[in-house]
């Protein structure tokens, strides 16, 4: 059972939250099962859901120990929609950063992310694939770009000739009020993004909103 201050906490901030709708002529519904607010619950929510928002102040807090906020990557793991994992405090994304490495699961988060945000179509947005090793070409560049072109009006295509687990937060440091898009691969590699990706510097050190869709 919740706390009697838990229960006055959630309560402001539902008030908040219908405040805010309204004021921007939003509908909303607010599920009150304080009780049974559980994964499951939260999963079962997700699968009738376009976007699932987190933010989560504990997170950024803990993501640099060996341990990261478990409940927030089990959330991620488990939505059955894309995840938009934003921090306290950010700029509106002007930019879009579309993080591409040729795999299945990059190329349906842009797509889940061009869906989901037409009003993002006109953001200066960068197609960026990092590998340290610059013999590698940019996979499948042709399509990539038809199907990027196709949605983003202002399209640059970037490959960051760099280890993108050391490098790519402090490529992103200089990209503020950007929002980055990722594919995510499943639990063990969910997993993995919190502990040693680049993703997770980004979150950890730069705090840019970050869009995950899992396949």
């Amino acid at each position: 059972m919740l706390e009697d201050e838990d229960v006055e906490t959630i309560e402001k901030n539902i008030n908040l939250f219908e405040g805010l709708c309204q004021k921007n002529d939003i509908q909303y519904r607010v599920h009150k099962d304080f009780t049974d607010f559980a994964l499951p619950g939260l999963k079962k929510e997700t699968r009738f859901a376009d976007l699932l928002i987190l933010g989560s102040e504990s997170f950024y807090e803990n993501i640099g120990i060996d341990e990261p906020n478990s409940y927030l990557k089990d959330a991620i793991h488990n939505a059955e929609c894309p995840v938009v994992v934003v921090p306290e405090s950010c700029d509106f994304p002007e930019k879009n950063i579309l993080a591409y490495d040729g795999s299945e699961s990059a190329v349906y988060a842009i797509k889940q992310f061009a869906y989901l945000f037409p009003d993002f179509a006109n953001n200066k947005t960068v197609l960026l694939y990092a590998k340290s090793d610059d013999e590698i070409a940019f996979p499948d560049e042709q399509n990539i770009e038809e199907l990027c072109a196709r949605h983003f009006t202002d399209l640059t295509l970037i490959k960051l000739g760099v280890d993108p687990k050391k490098y790519f937060g402090l490529w992103t440091s200089e990209k503020q009020g950007a929002i980055l898009v990722s594919g995510a691969y499943g639990r063990s590699a969910v997993s993995m993004m919190f502990k040693k990706s680049f993703i997770s510097d980004v979150i950890r050190d730069h705090k840019l909103p970050v869009f995950i869709a899992n396949r």
